[in-house]
């Protein structure tokens, strides 16, 4: 018996080893050979600049923590931290892609992910030209109106088209995505549940862009190509295993 009990112990170590994740801000042997590259190393913000000012340095309200890259914001103070700013990727995505990242929020936190951002002089601000898939802690809208809350909540492609379910992790949880773009058509999951299906192409796509901050965007006009952003509306966010893949 004494043998059996620490054969069966043996085996459930193994099994736990098996399924311990895999170190933060890292590359499987897998991935490396699907693709995969990661757009930030856990250490610094390498690959990363503030929106409109390439080539200087990231503020001090983003850093790091504990493998995350936080937008440090203990006290709101409008809609940008003190020294933030919207971050966007050194290198432009063209094609068809694959990205995957995780996020948690603060109290309150209202953030975003961008994608197709075309950093313009044209383009005062990042959401003028970026796709904007909403992240947040959905109390910041207690009290307001059914109707002013669609497109505006967790998972939402902000103002512009509302998730199919929402299944976000509480305060303090990481939140998983994942975002493709293959062939015109754009699918987005949260915490394995689908929760965004378009095609870019569509006349349904479309009038949701015309009717949407967008409308005058690149992508309004079909270039789905540009930078990946991190917003700073001035409250703590974090991200890591932020990473993407060309298809």
């Amino acid at each position: 018996m004494l043998t059996r009990s620490i054969a069966f112990s043996l085996l459930v170590s193994i099994a736990f080893t098996g399924l311990q994740a895999q170190p933060l801000n890292a590359l499987s042997a897998q991935e490396k050979k699907e693709g995969w590259k990661l757009l930030f190393n856990g250490q610094n913000t390498a690959g990363w600049h503030k929106y409109g000012a390439p080539g200087t340095k990231v503020g001090s309200s983003w850093q790091i923590d504990q493998g995350a890259l936080h937008l440090n914001v203990p006290t709101r103070a409008g809609n940008k931290a003190p020294d933030g700013g919207d971050l966007v990727t050194d290198a432009p995505i063209s094609g068809d892609f694959e990205f995957k990242a995780e996020w948690k929020v603060d109290k309150f936190t209202n953030s975003g992910i961008f994608f197709f951002v075309q950093e313009q002089p044209q383009f005062k601000n990042v959401y003028d030209t970026g796709l904007e898939l909403q992240i947040e802690d959905d109390a910041i809208l207690a009290g307001v109106g059914e109707d002013k809350q669609q497109g505006h909540r967790a998972g939402d492609f902000f103002n512009l088209a509302v998730a199919r379910v929402r299944e976000v992790e509480p305060v303090g949880g990481w939140n998983k995505v994942h975002f493709i773009l293959k062939k015109n058509r754009l699918t987005v999951s949260l915490n394995g549940y689908s929760i965004q299906e378009h095609e870019l192409t569509s006349a349904d796509w479309k009038k949701l862009v015309a009717a949407s901050k967008l409308k005058d965007s690149p992508m309004s006009k079909g270039k789905f190509s540009g930078r990946i952003g991190l917003q700073d509306w001035g409250s703590s966010v974090w991200f890591r295993n932020i990473k993407i893949r060309q298809l």
